[in-house]
């Protein structure tokens, strides 16, 4: 993605290879160094931050995601989708084709839960189905689709998912692993 390369201590590329999915040269070299400074200074890393609209226009994969503001907002340790360097390499970490699915389903919950309840309801599928189909759905139309998928998927008949159930939906799901990532 680039070559300038970003100035971290041997500690700090040591930490983030043990707690991502990335290796010292992606690191270094691959994790979109035009959205963070060329020196890190101590505790800069999570302290400045990249606009979310920044975010989303140097990352094409973002830019065209439903979902994009969502995504940041969940990465973003504000909540607003204002992301850090930490957050950005989080974010990349868990969108990559490494990280394993258990990680990416933990995150696809905590994106489809909009209001951060830890369950996803009604309301909560409604705004998923008003990103995916940009307005095409009625509310009748919207609504029958929830129905059905809280009928197929609900299985303890509380009108909402867990996680659990919310899991067992989508590590079936044949597709998940292969369009649940970002190339970096």
């Amino acid at each position: 993605m680039g070559n300038k390369l970003l100035t971290f201590t041997e500690q700090q590329l040591e930490n983030y290879q043990d707690c991502t999915f990335f290796t010292r040269k992606e690191i270094l070299r691959e994790i979109r160094p035009d959205l963070v400074p060329k020196r890190m200074r101590q505790n800069e890393q999570v302290t400045i931050r990249v606009p979310l609209e920044d975010v989303v226009e140097k990352l094409p994969e973002l830019r065209e995601n439903p979902f994009k503001q969502r995504i940041c907002e969940v990465f973003s340790r504000d909540g607003k989708g204002n992301l850090s360097f930490e957050d950005i390499l989080d974010l990349l970490s868990v969108f990559s084709e490494q990280a394993p699915r258990d990680i990416k389903v933990y995150y696809a919950f905590k994106i489809y839960d909009f209001d951060n309840d830890r369950h996803i309801g009604t309301e909560d599928l409604d705004s998923a189905l008003v990103l995916l189909m940009r307005q095409e759905l009625s509310p009748e139309d919207r609504q029958q689709i929830i129905e059905k998928v809280i009928e197929e998927a609900d299985v303890d008949g509380d009108g909402k998912l867990s996680f659990m159930e919310f899991e067992h939906v989508i590590t079936r799901a044949p597709d998940f692993l292969s369009t649940f990532h970002i190339r970096i």
